[in-house]
């Protein structure tokens, strides 16, 4: 396998990991919404995903700038 597929490869799974943040960041702010809307009080398990899913984020955005340079 040549360097350059490995590359392309690399930045296919780091698109993966950046779509799968954002879908966990944006589930978690829907179950929070749900959540107030029936409850009144925010729910432990929203406010995790959400946490998760940014640091996620922030974590993946990282590797593809150390990636790329």
């Amino acid at each position: 396998m040549s360097t350059e597929n490995m590359i392309q490869d690399a930045d296919k799974k780091l698109r993966v990991q950046r779509l799968l943040s954002v879908v966990t960041i944006v589930i978690g702010i829907l179950l929070l919404i749900l959540m107030i809307t029936t409850e009144d009080e925010p729910g432990a398990i929203p406010l995790g995903l959400i946490v998760l899913g940014t640091g996620w984020y922030f974590v993946t955005r990282a590797r593809i700038r150390s990636h790329h340079r």
